[in-house]
C-alpha cells in the first residue's frame, strides 16, 4: 500500500537536522563551563586512613590512597616521617608514580619530574606536587589539606 501524504516532509527533517546539530554544538560548547562553575567532584577536607595498612611501610616506599576522585600518594621518608602528595601531575592531571631506585615522582604522559619532596625539577609541570598535611593518631593516618598550598 502506498501512502499518499509523507508524515515527514522534507522542509520538516532538514530544520529537525539543523536543530539538532545547534543543540548538540550547544550543549558541547556549555558543558565545560558548567563544569567549572559546578564542579561534579569536590575535594576532600580530610581523609582518615588505618593506621595498621600504613604503618608498616619501609623507608623510601610509599602508598596509593584516595583523595576524594584522585589518587593521593602517602611516602615514608628516611626519618620515618610521612609525606602525602596528591598524585596527579600539575600540567594537566596526569596520574604520577614514584621511582624508589631514583627517588622522584614521574609522570609518563609528558615526561615530567619531581624530586622526592614534590619540587618539579623537569619536563612540563609547571608548579610542584599538592603536598597535604599528614597527622597520626591511635588508629588513623588523618590526611588534611594544605591550607598553603591550595
Amino acid at each position: 500500500m502506498k501512502i499518499k501524504h509523507s508524515l515527514f516532509t522534507r522542509r520538516r527533517f532538514l530544520n529537525s537536522m539543523i536543530g539538532g546539530w545547534i543543540t548538540a554544538m550547544g550543549t558541547a560548547f556549555l558543558a565545560p563551563i558548567a563544569k567549572f562553575v559546578f564542579p561534579p567532584n569536590k575535594e576532600p577536607d580530610e581523609v582518615l586512613l588505618p593506621k595498621s595498612d600504613y604503618e608498616n611501610m619501609e623507608p623510601n616506599t610509599v602508598k596509593l590512597f584516595s583523595w576524594g576522585a584522585k589518587p593521593g600518594i602517602l611516602k615514608m621518608n628516611d626519618d620515618r616521617s610521612y609525606t602525602a602528595f596528591v598524585a596527579v601531575c600539575t600540567h594537566l592531571d596526569c596520574n604520577i608514580s614514584y621511582l624508589p631506585d631514583q627517588r622522584k615522582f614521574f609522570c609518563a604522559c609528558h615526561d615530567g619530574w619531581y624530586d622526592e619532596n614534590g619540587i618539579n625539577i623537569a619536563g612540563p609541570p609547571p608548579t610542584p606536587l599538592r603536598q597535604l598535611n599528614v597527622a597520626i593518631d591511635e588508629e588513623h593516618f588523618i590526611i588534611t589539606k594544605d591550607k598553603g598550598n591550595e
